[in-house]
């Protein structure tokens, strides 16, 4: 059993290595891939706003919520820091932790803070020091839904709850038309996606949940998704692409995946004086509630779920790279400092509205920056 044990952890580490090969390995042909010599204005501005390091490879691997952000990131740092190859395996929150605390990773990415025995796991990839958790981006968490015949529609957490849960189980159903009163709600079965993966997407959409519908959602945050019935999907991507092929079909993800695919999303009914719809500037009005929860350099933040202010979109999440605040490798410190100075800059922060996420409030953005500076 042991032999057998020790053979399985090695083919699992040898196939991680091969695939971290094949990422950074992609990462510095990105880097490569502009052949005209001329420079372009966006990598020249970042150029000259951030010091690259002289070398480096850097590996991130977890949520799927932040891979387009990293995606944008890293193949515009790859262009202006060539010697440095930095890539991203988004592979779930789940995963991105768990790889991160085997010291698989120089960072991981997570829609959800550290548990505290994470933290104090965390020491022994840390030498001298612990994981922290750097708030780097916001947004919107949209409820995607394929009705044909109707254009636009209103939910709110109760009933998402009941639908998530197979307590409402089609789209013509009273508690549903009530909130869409006028409407030709078809008698279609609804056919509810959720992931199947271990995701803060899903523990940040069941917290939501947990928070303004308690009584419908009995069942606390986490990763792994606890509601009864529907349908799986792993990945961001794959939930989206399910719902989009498929007549009464509903599911969460973030905002990006949905506007990719031109899906129609819900609004939501919060108690406002309207409706709100999933958009950058509602998510970053709902972000804006968010507190610090946590000291000693980590920076975890506590949204409110249940807010009702105007204008302020409630389903949103924050997505955290991970990183040991001492005790980094010699060898991916100085890469990982500057990328990470990148996606915390104003370049960096700018260039999130146009994909769709919202970006942090400056009083938290200087705190990220400072924490990035005294990593060692």
């Amino acid at each position: 059993m042991d032999s057998r044990r020790r053979l399985r952890r090695h083919s699992l580490a040898l196939a991680g290595a091969l695939t971290v090969s094949a990422l950074l390995l992609n990462a510095c042909s990105l880097a490569d891939d502009d052949h005209s010599g001329k420079e372009p204005e966006e990598t020249a501005s970042i150029r000259a706003n951030i010091e690259c390091a002289e070398s480096g490879r850097v590996l991130g691997t977890g949520s799927t919520a932040q891979q387009n952000a990293m995606k944008l990131w890293t193949e515009t740092y790859q262009k202006a820091c060539k010697p440095v190859q930095v890539a991203y395996w988004a592979q779930g929150s789940t995963a991105g932790v768990s790889g991160f605390l085997r010291g698989a990773s120089a960072f991981g990415g997570s829609d959800s803070a550290l548990k505290d025995s994470q933290v104090e796991q965390s020491k022994e990839v840390c030498p001298g020091g612990r994981a922290i958790d750097l708030p780097m981006l916001g947004g919107p968490i949209a409820v995607g839904y394929n009705l044909s015949a109707v254009p636009d529609l209103v939910l709110d957490a109760p009933t998402l709850a009941r639908i998530f849960d197979s307590k409402i189980t089609r789209w013509n159903d009273e508690a549903i038309q009530h909130l869409n009163p006028g409407k030709a709600l078809p008698a279609l079965p609804i056919k509810a996606v959720h992931r199947t993966d271990g995701s803060g997407t899903t523990k940040n959409f069941s917290a939501y949940l947990a928070g303004a519908a308690p009584k419908q959602w009995p069942y606390p945050p986490a990763n792994d998704w606890s509601g009864q019935g529907g349908h799986g999907a792993s990945g961001s991507q794959s939930l989206a692409d399910h719902v989009q092929s498929t007549d009464g079909a509903i599911g969460y993800f973030e905002l990006s995946f949905a506007t990719e695919r031109k899906m129609r999303t819900v609004k939501i009914a919060t108690g406002a004086a309207q409706p709100v719809s999933a958009s950058v500037e509602t998510a970053t009005a709902g972000i804006a509630t968010a507190q610090l929860v946590r000291a000693d350099g980590d920076l975890t933040l506590a949204l409110d779920y249940a807010t009702n202010r105007d204008g302020a979109y409630p389903i949103v999440l924050i997505t955290y790279e991970i990183v040991c605040d001492k005790g980094n490798k010699p060898e991916t410190l100085p890469a990982l400092k500057s990328f990470l100075t990148y996606t915390a800059s104003e370049k960096g922060q700018a260039a999130l509205a146009g994909i769709h996420y919202s970006r942090l409030p400056p009083v938290i953005l200087t705190k990220v920056r400072r924490a990035i500076e005294t990593l060692s």
